[in-house]
Formats: C-alpha cells, structure tokens, sequence
C-alpha cells in the first residue's frame, strides 16, 4: 500500500505536509480525467505550453488530498492535503514507478519498433490470456506519460506483464528502460516513423535497443539489416553501462539462416499459412489475415510463445483464433438520434478509464448510457472491482448502464446510483433489448471479446451509406499541439468550425477542442453557434456573418457576433436595446485591404463614439483577416495589412479604455508569420491536417479519410465507351469498378474522364467516363485482383486531399467542406 509518507521517501521528497494516511492507488496527471478522489495522487506536469500547478486547487476542491509537486503551493488552502515537494514532478513519476516495478519478479516483455508494437502486445494477449495473468499497456500508452501509467498497474495477482515503448527523439529510452526494465524484448521493426528526430536510422535502432539493457532475451527479425547490425554491436553500443547477464538473441528471418527460419509463406481464401524450422524441427501456424504487416506481427508471437515453451499444438490453435485488434474507438451515428462509441473488443479498468473520457466529452445528447460486460482478470475481488467501476461511471456523470455477464449481474447492487439493466449474456440481450428505449444517448459499448459486442454495435448503429468519411480526433488533437508549440506564453487559440468543421462535423469537432482547452471557438452563421450550444458546448463562439433575422437567437444562446459595419452595429443595437442587454461581448472587424467585410479606417471615429455612448457592448476582440500570408511572393503585402491593423486597433482599444484581444494571424501565419500572433490565433485548415508550407505539413497528421466501395466490376471490351455521353471509350479489353460515390456526395465533376484517381488495393485507379450523381466508374485493368466489395480511397493519408484538390484545379478548403451531409461521418479515436 503506497501512502504520501512512503511515496515521499520513495522519491527523496519533502512532504510539506501530512494530514492522513489514506491509501493511493491511482496516479492523476490530467486533471479532466479524474475517476477515484479519494485513492488518486495528483502529478501536475510542467511543460513549455502548460503548467498543471494551476489545476491543485480545483482538484483539491474535488476530494482530491494527494499531490507531489514542483512549485510552491499555499498550504493554508489545503488544510487536509498531503503535498510532497519534489525537483521535477515528471522525473518523479518515472521514479516512483520504477520503484513499484522492481517490487515484481514476474516476466515482463518489452516491445519497441517502428510499428506493429500494439499489435503484437494485443496479439500476445490473445495468445496467453487462458495460461495467465495478464497486465498490460491500455491503447497504445507508449509515451513518457503513457508507460509509467501503463506499469502503475501492477499488481500482486499479475504473473505475466507486457508493455509497449516508443520514443521520438534521443535521450527518451534511457527513462523508460527504468520503468519497465523488461526481462524479455521484442523489437518488431525499423522504419521511418519519428526519423526527424534522429541523426540516422542506426541512431534510432541504438536508442531503442537501450530498452533491453538489463534483459534475458530479445526477439527480432534479422532482415532488418540496420536492427540485425546494431543489435550485433549491442555490447559495444551500451559502453560503459553494467550488464547484469548476458542478452539471448532468438531471430526469425524470411531470407537467412536464423533460429526460426521461414520457409513458406502461403496465403489462400483469407488465411496465411506459414512454415518454419525452429531447431531443425518444421512447424507451421495458420493466420486468419493476409496482410504482410498482419504476418510479421504474428511471426514475433510465434517466436515468443516458442520461447515460451508453449506446446506447439496449442500455438496452432490460437495463432488460428486471432481477431482483429480495435486500435481506436470509433464514434457513428445510432439509430433513434443517438451516437454509438464501439469498443467492443476488451474490457479493462485501464481501457474502460479511456473510454469513459471519450464518452464524457460527448454532450451533445442529454443522455450518456454505457453497455459494459463483465470485466475479466482485474485481480479484485468481484465487490471491490464493481463499486470502483459504479465510482467511475459516477464521477463521468454516466446516467444508465447496460450490464452483460454473470459477475457484473451478482454485483447489480454497486449500481444504484444509475439507472441499469443487467443480462447474463449477450444473446440475453439481443433477445429481449427493445431498440426505442434508446433514444437521443450517447452510448458507450464496450466489452471482451469473448462477449461478441460486435453485434450488439450493430444492431444499434445506422445503417449507413457505404460511403463514408473518417475523421480522426487524435490527429486534429495533434495538429493543434504543433501550431501551439508555435505560439509565444500566454498567446490564446481560437479555432474554427464554420461550414460543419471544414466538412469534419459539428460537436463532434468542437467538443474535442473544448475538451483539449481552446480558447475560443468561431462560427460562420448563428445557427452552427445555435447547434454547439444545444450540444452542451460552453466555450464562446464568435459568429463571423451574422444576420439580423438571427440576432434574437444570438442572444438568446449566448453567441458573440462579429461586427464589421455601421448599418451591422445599428441593426444589432436596436435589438440588444430591446432586450435590455448591456455589455453584450462583440467583436470589432477591421479592413485592412482584403475588402471584404470590416470597418475602414475613416469610420473609425464614428464607430467609437457610438460604442462609447451607448454602453450596450463590450469589445471582447478587434481583430482583421490576412489576405495571403501563405504566400512569400505577397509578404509586403502582408506586413501592411499588419501594420495597418496594429495603428488602428490601437486607436480603438485606446479611446475604449480597457483591455482587449487582438488577433490577425490565421493558420499559414501562425509558423510564416510569429511576429504577428499578438494576444491571439485563429487556427482553420491547419487543425484538419492541410497548411500550404510542405516544410509545416510534415509536422500535421491526416484528419479525414475519404472512402467508397466497389459496387460492381465490368470486363469490358476495346472500343466500348464508359458513363454519360460516352465520353470515355476503353482502348484495349479493360475492367471497370463501379464504385458507390458521385457528385451528390460532393465529388466533383471536374475529376471525370481521368483527371480524377483513386486508391484501390493501394493502387491508383483513374476515373472512367464522367462523375454522376450517386456512381463513377474507374479503370483498374492493372489492379487484376481488384474484386467486388472492395475498400476504396478517395483520400486520405496515401491519397492526400491536396492532391485531389489540384486534380479538380481547386483548394483543398473546397473539397473538404463539399463532401455532402448525407456522407456518414464515422469518428475515432487512437
């Protein structure tokens, strides 16, 4: 049992003060993600961007009474906190949790690679869940923050532990060797993810290798012909660092000699079968996947369960039981106006814990209901287990639960704070379930896979068009941290959601930004802010054209509207007046030479003295809008656009006499142009994955994924035409695709007769005969194993949207807000 006196001493700490003894058991380091009050321990991180000190008291206000920290902190606040001060709160985390992993002697694999570590780590899982238990990293928590949670985890009752490890740059394997100190390695590949952040590719493999320093064993694939070199100069490698054993290597290979040396690898009707020699003895696995990537994964299993010493009877049986692994939880519209959050492969606190936040931050029903099964090897008692699991639906704000299994149905009285239902299995459910008691909820399913939830998902989703845009909440999460890695202390971020999000979706879209504290949020027309609000967004909304038959909705929803003419003011006066409103927040746009909207500079006086007199508004900003700051040929340009701004606003905020944001720079300038960030930022198409500096776009994550399937395929003669008009006609026999999208769905018609490609079995196909209203046809005569059913790519992150765009002789701003509502939009998360 940790307590804050132990986990001082643990850390060398000063504990400035101890008010109790209560037992710890959970490590908080994001204060939105708090679960359990009363057994956490708040960690607040310091980083260039955001300081955590600042959410002490708002967690101490929340029954929070643990908290190692960094900074001073009054005392007198918290008269019944234990707070240990410590030098660097992250260097502590890593500390403390090091500590608690040398506690176990218990096997332990450390995975790192390029890619395939979850994979492998699920797969694993699969494999040697019956033989044991099992504790491992929730997701993909293989960061500096990600590992130290994940080991946290151990407990007494775990006899097998795998974690995954990724680092971006050197210096980070070091802190997390320590954490995990893995006693069997897997290193799956090398390849080019995270590159930037090294000298070369040997440097890399180097700084990942440091994870298995202190281990027994480490598996790889010798035809990595970089990873099989480095990992031969290992001991050199290491230097002057103690080695406690000698490090075992067991190799696999493809193409050499190797401990298990693949002979065949044949795949047929969506299963691989693979020979192999280990210890001059054939074996062989079959696999229900295809891919190659799928392939190697499974050939590490393969090698450590060999290790292992497993029976190779029962590798064959479960290599052949493998499922597909949810590497993201995934958002589509329900039936009965609910949305459906799937993550119905495992169940897990941790897993559950990650869940829970993603479901939280949907507002936009008024109910949030969760379909959980029983949760399989916590190590807790079954009471014990539940009521931390009724606390955490609890603290979420979780109104109705769904329970499937025997064990969470023996323990339905930890649930009476919610309104539940319990079933013993899933075909109880499916049996009895009546669909119209779900009604505008967002609903969480989630369970093991040994439950099927898989079903109950869909019975529960809509039916959707095939068609279909994917839009990742991680990326834009991650495209927003790179432009505010840009930004100067204290500089705010507005980000914009006009025209649904750039065709990325309404709430969906601004709850992760409310979530991920944006500071403001900006609207084309009133409605889009009416629609945010009733989704339960809080944040404020500036509405960028409003229109005086919306101003009594503007006011009634709280919405800021941009003011950028006098007739505009008037218009918005008379109605404020009416309503008896004083202060109202408003913004003050100014033009300063894009002419579009905006008060010019000779109206300047006018429009003060009417603010002054009236005392209906309150400027909240003044702000202009850059006409081509991602242009380096019109940076003169820009620079009086600024300059103009800058003596303007002045003049304004001076004759208003109190303090106000300003802000120009748009996404291009926030990198092209930091000179202008002033107070704030406007961030647009940069959030969803597009900048116009290609040296700006390495640093972005593709947002939305654009995809169809292939309806039908046609072997079609030479000299046949294809499409309307026949304007298309095959100049030798050909297959044509049927594939289900058209220009309803806001594909446009200037890709047709060729100008247009899409990615089939990642190869580009081009478009045959012209784009119609629901269908268009492609050529993909080379693509011989192209069949019916296929997935296909409009665009996305092989296929980028700029591509498409310039394809079609227009922007990428075009494409991505034409694609049509009746589009499914599907939402994830990694």
């Amino acid at each position: 049992m940790y307590t804050a006196e132990s986990i001082s001493k643990i850390l060398k700490g000063e504990l400035l003060q101890q008010t109790g003894h209560p037992e710890i058991e959970h490590i908080l380091l994001d204060s939105r993600k708090l679960l359990v009050a009363e057994t956490s321990v708040f960690i607040p991180l310091v980083s260039e961007r955001r300081n955590a000190h600042q959410y002490v008291d708002e967690l101490y206000r929340k029954g929070v009474s643990n908290f190692i920290v960094s900074e001073p902190v009054s005392i007198g606040l918290y008269p019944n906190a234990n707070i240990i001060m410590v030098k660097n709160t992250l260097q502590a985390l890593h500390a403390l949790v090091a500590w608690h992993r040398q506690q176990f002697q218990v096997p332990v694999i450390g995975i790192t690679g390029s890619n395939g570590k979850t994979i492998v780590k699920e797969w694993l899982y699969q494999l040697l869940e019956k033989d044991h238990n099992i504790v491992r990293s929730p997701k993909s928590y293989n960061s500096q923050i990600g590992v130290p949670l994940s080991v946290w985890q151990m407990k007494e009752e775990n006899d097998l532990a795998i974690f995954e490890a990724g680092i971006s740059q050197p210096g980070e394997m070091v802190n997390l060797e320590k954490v995990i100190r893995p006693t069997i390695g897997i290193f799956t590949n090398i390849g080019e993810a995270h590159n930037e952040g090294f000298l070369n590719i040997r440097q890399k493999v180097n700084e990942k290798l440091i994870l298995f320093m202190k281990s027994d064993v480490l598996i790889y694939c010798k035809d990595y012909l970089a990873l099989n070199e480095c990992v031969n100069n290992f001991h050199n490698l290491v230097g002057k660092r103690e080695i406690d054993n000698d490090l075992q290597l067991l190799t696999w290979s493809r193409k050499t000699d190797a401990d298990l040396r693949v002979i065949s690898v044949d795949k047929n009707d969506n299963h691989t079968r693979i020979d192999a020699l280990y210890k001059q003895e054939p074996l062989f696995i079959r696999i229900p996947f295809v891919d190659e990537g799928s392939i190697e994964n499974a050939i590490h299993c393969w090698a450590l369960m060999l290790y292992l010493g497993k029976p190779q009877e029962l590798i064959q049986e479960r290599m052949d039981h493998l499922g597909n692994i949810a590497m993201r939880l995934e958002m589509k519209q329900g039936i009965n106006n609910c949305s459906i959050i799937n993550d119905s492969y495992n169940s897990d606190l941790g897993s559950l814990a990650i869940a829970l936040e993603f479901l939280q931050q949907q507002r936009q029903h008024p109910v949030r209901t969760v379909i959980l099964s029983d949760i399989l090897q916590s190590g807790k008692s079954e009471g014990s287990l539940y009521e931390e699991v009724a606390g955490m639906l609890e603290q979420k704000g979780i109104q109705k639960l769904v329970g499937i299994g025997k064990n969470i149905s023996r323990e339905k009285q930890s649930f009476s704070k919610v309104k539940a239902a319990f079933y013993a299995n899933t075909e109880e459910f499916l049996q009895q379930v009546d669909t119209s008691e779900f009604q505008n909820e967002s609903i969480l399913v989630k369970g093991a896979r040994v439950f099927q939830f898989e079903r109950i998902g869909k019975l529960l989703e809509q039916k959707a068009h095939q068609t279909i845009l994917e839009i990742n909440l991680s990326a834009i999460a991650h495209n927003i941290k790179a432009y505010q890695a840009l930004l100067k202390p204290g500089i705010k971020l507005m980000a914009m959601v006009k025209a649904f999000s750039y065709g990325s979706g309404s709430y969906e879209i601004a709850s992760l930004l409310q979530f991920h504290g944006v500071d403001y949020l900006a609207v084309a027309y009133a409605d889009e802010g009416v629609e945010l609000r009733r989704a339960g967004i809080t944040l404020p909304i500036m509405v960028m054209n409003p229109e005086p038959t919306t101003f009594e909705a503007i006011l009634q929803w709280n919405l800021e509207p941009e003011l950028y003419s006098m007739h505009i003011l008037e218009q918005f006066e008379e109605v404020a007046r009416y309503a008896n409103k004083s202060n109202y927040p408003v913004h003050i746009k100014l033009d300063t030479g894009m002419h579009r909207l905006g008060f010019e500079r000779h109206e300047l006086p006018v429009l003060i003295q009417r603010l002054q007199q009236e005392g209906l508004f309150r400027v909240q900003s003044i702000f202009s809008h850059l006409a081509a700051s991602e242009d380096a040929g019109k940076d003169d340009f820009t620079r009086k656009q600024y300059d103009q701004f800058i003596k303007m606003s002045a003049t304004l905020q001076q004759q208003l006499g109190y303090g106000v944001i300003r802000h120009i720079a748009n996404s291009a300038a926030i990198h092209r142009h930091p000179e202008l960030q002033l107070d704030m930022v406007r961030l647009g198409i940069g959030m969803y994955g597009v900048d116009s500096a290609a040296t700006f776009q390495d640093k972005l994550r593709n947002v939305s994924t654009l995809k169809t399937t292939i309806a039908q395929l046609k072997q079609i003669p030479a000299g046949d035409s294809v499409g309307y008009g026949g304007q298309w006609t095959a100049k030798a026999p050909a297959v044509i695709a049927t594939v289900r999208i058209g220009y309803a769905d806001g594909y446009s018609r200037h890709l047709g007769n060729g100008a247009g490609k899409m990615l089939v079995r990642n190869k580009l196909a081009p478009v045959a005969g012209v784009v119609a209203m629901d269908m268009l046809m492609l050529d993909v005569t080379h693509i011989p194993d192209a069949a019916e059913g296929d997935e296909v790519i409009v665009f996305g992150e092989a296929l980028p949207v700029q591509q498409v765009a310039a394809w079609a002789d227009t922007i990428p701003y075009e494409i991505l807000t034409g694609i049509s509502q009746r589009v499914k939009r599907v939402y994830f998360q990694e």
